[in-house]
């Protein structure tokens, strides 16, 4: 049944959209497993704003440092979790956040590529209910079809499908929940916009899966991080300025929030929350903090982003022009300062399950 879904889904795709020009398939990039200290990096720097404080007020204070372009009709992207998910951003936290700051925004989402709680619009807006997400609209842009952004200078695709609401926001703010990734190692704000605007069926059946064959999530290591990141940039170029990138390191299992109530436990600690409005920037912040944690601390997310060769997203941001991976670190605890990546990550407490 799985082959014959795939089938038509990949029927009704125009073969300029996933092959490359000549009609040769790209080839992916490499070293997605290795790590590349901020000393041998070079370019430009961006700023990140840093907190330690994980709590709602934190929140609103880090998304206001990076909020300046976020106006007219805005959608804020969230991963909001399968049913009773343990680890996603807590609820009052983002309620508190578009009370002050996003009024009249929408929470905004898709529908899931494989079968489950969120696959279908029904379903989906049940599981928005047991997981409290009940306090402001929440629009599944691919509720009513899809649309195609197009993607500037990418080698897999020339076009994203994305959900067809998306277009109808003036600004987006991706307000992403930081862990691993069983498949992309781990899941920053490029993950959460290159899978979470894709639409269910199209966009994100060209992201994972081969046409022709029956394991939906063949396309793995560096060519789905490729992959993804292109997905990324077909919708913040459609908003240019005006989007903005909060993520928080918070519970991050090396599992997705998409595993739900069967995520791997929580070992890593944790950290804060950071924002900037370059992409690459605050998830390259993210990742330096995991690198600058003890041994103990890091062992498992590390293993996990470098068997998947999740760091691949970082290098190919940075290569499709979409931020800097140097950038300037403030401390909003402490005055403004700047600091680096092994003073955020100094001190931290052991993980403990909150009841």
């Amino acid at each position: 049944m799985k082959r014959i879904i795939l089938t038509a889904i990949f029927g009704i795709i125009s073969c300029s959209v996933m092959t490359a020009q000549n009609n040769q398939k790209p080839i992916p990039g490499t070293n997605g497993n290795k790590y590349i200290a901020y000393e041998q990096r070079t370019g430009n720097e961006s700023v990140v704003y840093f907190t330690r404080n994980l709590s709602a007020e934190g929140l609103i204070k880090a998304y206001e440092q990076v909020s300046g372009k976020i106006e007219g009709h805005v959608g804020v992207k969230l991963h909001t979790g399968e049913p009773n998910g343990p680890n996603i951003i807590p609820r009052e936290w983002v309620k508190a956040l578009m009370a002050k700051d996003l009024r009249g925004a929408n929470i905004i989402e898709t529908n899931t590529y494989y079968e489950g709680d969120r696959y279908t619009t029904p379903q989906h807006r049940k599981t928005l209910e047991v997981n409290g997400w009940t306090f402001c609209p929440v629009d599944i842009l691919d509720e009513d079809g899809t649309t195609t952004l197009p993607v500037n200078g990418g080698k897999w695709f020339r076009k994203m499908s994305v959900g067809g609401h998306l277009t109808n926001y003036d600004a987006m703010v991706a307000l992403t929940h930081f862990k691993g990734h069983t498949q992309g190692g781990f899941g920053g704000s490029n993950k959460n916009i290159g899978i979470g605007c894709a639409d269910g069926r199209i966009g994100k059946a060209w992201i994972h899966t081969t046409p022709g064959q029956d394991n939906q999530w063949d396309i793995a290591e560096e060519e789905f991080m490729e992959r993804m990141t292109e997905s990324t940039k077909a919708p913040i170029d459609y908003f240019g300025q005006h989007v903005t990138y909060v993520n928080v390191m918070r519970n991050m299992s090396v599992s997705c929030d998409c595993e739900g109530i069967a995520a791997e436990p929580v070992v890593t600690p944790d950290v804060g929350i950071l924002s900037s409005t370059d992409i690459l920037a605050v998830d390259q912040a993210c990742i330096d903090i995991i690198y600058a944690m003890t041994a103990a601390e890091h062992h498992d997310m590390v293993e996990r982003i470098e068997s998947r060769h999740g760091l691949r997203q970082l290098s190919y941001m940075k290569e499709l022009g979409m931020g800097n991976d140097r950038y300037v670190l403030i401390d909003l605890d402490n005055g403004g300062r700047r600091i680096t990546a092994a003073e955020a990550a100094k001190g931290l407490k052991p993980f403990v399950k909150k009841q």
